[in-house]
């Protein structure tokens, strides 16, 4: 693996960080690539390194210039300290770290615009909380695609409502993201049945601080129009269980623990699945592969999740 090579640039601007990456690049210390895309992270000072590591990560995949906005104190001083890492962890991408102050504490697209990459598309990532409405904020406006992740939220439900309130086409939440290998194997159950054996009922079982639990069963709830019951376990465990109940037997996938489930179908042997759960960089790797609007999530978080709401057929 090539040696890092980090630039600490304090008190400094836009232009002197891009003219510092041409420098780079002229000495060789910046591989030149093929990047496809830049990637905008907007966070506080202090959480960007989980965020950093995962883009990193992606990267491998997905070439990219990924540009931080560490967000400090909006009383301190008006200021911008910069960091340009490539090499090493970096994977195959550049990464420019911008920690304002005062006036630039607040996400900001002019601090962006002067270090995108040219005729590249642009993702925007809120790894720890997210704007009111990301489509109508500063970076969000410019951006093909914008990525939240209500996960993080102390809230999930309100967290998921708001998310189908504010919607726009190229939103996405890496709480649906993680839904990606559940929605595979059950598709797969369900494409074995023809309608002579009509689904009668639904059932989820998963963590109550988990988004991707009320996901799930919204997609259920719109793709198989039949009620659903969602049943709440601990927090901090996850999606657990979906049964399927039809007129002549049952569909069940149940996850007790992190990794391993089982698949069990009337009449057909119990089939033992690799259903672990998704990484982070897992997660965002699969939303750069694609910079078109994800329309199932559109319509999974305004139709299927307000229907699944407006019934509230949940179990204790």
């Amino acid at each position: 693996m090539a040696q890092a090579v980090i630039v600490e640039l304090p008190d400094t601007t836009t232009s002197k960080i891009t003219k510092e990456i041409v420098k780079l690049r002229e000495q060789g210390g910046v591989v030149a690539l093929g990047r496809v895309l830049t990637l905008v992270v907007i966070t506080r000072s202090g959480l960007e390194e989980e965020a950093i590591a995962a883009a990193n990560l992606a990267s491998r995949e997905h070439p990219c210039r990924i540009i931080v906005l560490a967000a400090g104190s909006a009383d301190a001083p008006t200021g911008l300290d910069g960091q340009i890492r490539v090499g090493g962890d970096a994977g195959a991408s550049e990464v420019i770290v911008l920690r304002g102050s005062g006036e630039l504490a607040a996400e900001n697209e002019s601090l962006v615009s002067a270090l995108l990459l040219p005729d590249a598309p642009i993702v925007a990532w809120w790894p720890n909380g997210a704007p009111a409405v990301p489509s109508q904020s500063p970076v969000g406006r410019i951006a093909h695609r914008r990525i939240t992740d209500s996960s993080n939220s102390s809230d999930p439900r309100e967290a998921l409502t708001h998310i189908a309130r504010t919607y726009a086409a190229g939103d996405t939440d890496l709480a649906w993201t993680r839904l990606t290998n559940w929605r595979i194997q059950l598709a797969a159950a369900l494409d074995q049945y023809d309608g002579s054996d009509p689904i009668t009922a639904l059932q989820v079982e998963g963590a109550s601080d988990s988004p991707s639990t009320l996901l799930l069963a919204a997609w259920l709830r719109r793709a198989l129009n039949v009620p659903i019951t969602v049943t709440e376990d601990p927090r901090g465990t996850g999606i657990r269980r979906v049964v399927i109940e039809r007129s002549k037997g049952r569909v069940e996938l149940n996850r007790p623990g992190s990794n391993e489930a089982t698949l069990s179908q009337t009449g057909q042997p119990e089939q033992q699945i690799s259903l672990p759960r998704r990484s982070l960089q897992d997660c965002l790797a699969e939303e750069l592969r694609r910079l078109d609007p994800d329309e199932v999530f559109g319509e999974v978080v305004t139709e299927g999740l307000n229907k699944l709401l407006a019934e509230e057929k949940v179990a204790p």
